[in-house]
Parts: structure tokens; sequence; C-alpha cells
């Protein structure tokens, strides 16, 4: 599992390539699956089971209430942003009906090819804060469970109001905070829209903690996404993501006892799993003429 690119090299502005600092194991579920809380429950006693198998350690969430947030994917009229291996999404969270917090925007480059991810510099260009994450993420493989393929996810994630007063969506504006797209936007006044108009709701339950062995800590979640209007469900997912400072910390041990439990779960929940997809590619292909992408 190849976490780290070869050679660090340098972004334009002499700062060192991003190294991977997560890893993000995904299973996609059967939107169909999850219809009240118990079902979350329910996966969560297969995640124990597996767990338990593997000789992994499993600490179950003390909280077991449900959280909810909206999603909304913005993008060109021809998708030119997901074609090209970009995700802008916009993220708020809810409690107890009532947005909450700040806003948040996330822009990720998600690619198969470690290097190709590593190159690409997701800096923005803001005043305010921001995070970089670049992350690891398995999959199981696009046709039958019981293997693993690997995306690279780099990101940057930070509150709207960290932008300032200008928020519009056209494409100089994206570009002067997100100065990868620049090869995309030709023309300056093109705008983004709500991919395929549809907001996505997305009910998450914290499941607990899997505890792969010195000091490696993977705090697990399932979460259903559906669209707001019609309440389509559209894909589930399990996900567990451990987090290292550099890439010695997550040894060649606890590397194949996360590799033994992601393939013993997909083998115990065989019958949950929606192969070929991921959470964003199912929103893009509501359409019915799905883009081409690099997932």
């Amino acid at each position: 599992m190849t976490i780290e690119p070869r050679d660090p090299t340098l972004y334009p502005g002499n700062g060192k390539f991003d190294q991977v600092r997560y890893l993000e194991a995904k299973l996609i579920l059967r939107g169909s699956r999850f219809t009240t809380a118990d079902d979350f429950r329910a996966f969560a006693k297969i995640v124990k089971r597996a767990a338990r198998d593997i000789g992994v350690d499993y600490i179950p969430a003390k909280a077991q209430g449900t959280q909810m947030r909206e999603v909304l994917f913005l993008d060109t009229q021809d998708f030119r942003l997901y074609n090209n291996a970009f995700i802008l999404r916009r993220r708020m969270d809810y409690e107890d009906g009532f947005l909450v917090g700040d806003p948040e925007i996330v822009f990720k480059f998600r690619h198969p090819d470690l290097p190709t991810a590593a190159a690409v510099d997701m800096t923005p260009q803001i005043d305010g804060d921001h995070v970089i994450k670049f992350k690891a993420e398995a999959l199981p493989l696009k046709d039958r469970a019981g293997g693993v393929r690997l995306l690279y996810s780099h990101n940057c994630q930070f509150g709207i109001s960290q932008i300032g007063a200008q928020r519009d969506l056209t494409g100089a504006n994206l570009v002067r905070i997100l100065p990868p797209l620049a090869p995309l936007f030709p023309d300056p006044a093109e705008t983004v829209a709500l991919v395929n108009r549809t907001a996505v709701v997305e009910v998450l339950l914290d499941l607990g903690t899997l505890d792969f062995g010195k000091g490696v800590l993977a705090p697990a979640n399932a979460a259903v996404w559906r669209s707001r209007g019609d309440e389509r469900q559209l894909v589930g997912e399990f996900s567990f993501q451990a987090k290292f400072r550099k890439s010695s910390d997550f040894q060649q041990d606890q590397r194949k006892m996360v590799r033994r439990f992601y393939l013993h779960l997909q083998s115990l929940a065989e019958d949950w799993l929606a192969l070929g997809v991921t959470k964003t590619a199912s929103v893009y292909r509501l359409s019915g003429n799905p883009p081409q992408s690099h997932e």
C-alpha cells in the first residue's frame, strides 16, 4: 500500500509536496439498506464481528444519535471539474434541524496515481485559515468484493467565512481562490451550479474506534446519502480513517492488519455492498449520462 511519493518535490512557490497523512478505507453500501437508525446499528454488529475475527480492538461509540449534514456539489454544466478529477462541494452541519457552525468548502483533486495527485498544489488563496488533507483512500475492486484499489485524495477545506466578502461562483472568482482550476475556465464569466440540481442530505452515525495496535487508531462511521425533496436513497458508506505524522508511524504489521480487516469485512457485508461507485459518482450519475471521471 503506497502512501508516500517517492521523491519529495517543490510546488511553484518552493513548498515541498504535501505528503499522505491519512489512510481512509471505505465501503460503498446500498442506500436501500438504510431506512432507519437501527440499520446503522445492524451494520455496526458486522463491523464488531469482523474486528473480533481478525483480532482488532473495537471500542463502540458512546453517543448513539445520528448527525445530519447537507452536501452541495458544484460544477460547470458539462461537468468539467469532475471530468478533470476535481471535486468542489459545500457542506453544512445541522443540529436539531438548524444550521450550526461555518459552512465548509471542500475542494479535492482525486486520482489513482500518487505522484499526479501530489503534484497539484491545493493551497487556497485566501486570507483566512484552511486545512490541507492528503489521503490514501481504499475502495473495493469495481466488479467484485475481496480486493482493494486506491485513490489519492488531495484536499483543502475552509469555512466559507474565511473567503471574505466576494463569494460569487464565477470562474474568475473560483480561479482566484483555487488556482488549479485556471485551465478549466477560459471564460472567466462562466459560473458553476448545483450538480444535477440535487442537494444531498447525509445522515451519519459514529460507530466507534478501531485499534490496529501501536497507536494506529481509526474512528469509524456509517452514513447514508439521499436527495433532498424526493428523499431518494442514493448510497450508504462505511469508513474508517487513521491519521499519522509520517509514513514510518504506520508500520507494515499495522498495514497488514488493516488490509485483513478490510477484506474480511467485505466478505461479511457482501450483501450490503454497492460496487463500482463512489458517493460523489452517485450524484453525478443521476442524470443518466455519467461523466468521465478518474475514480
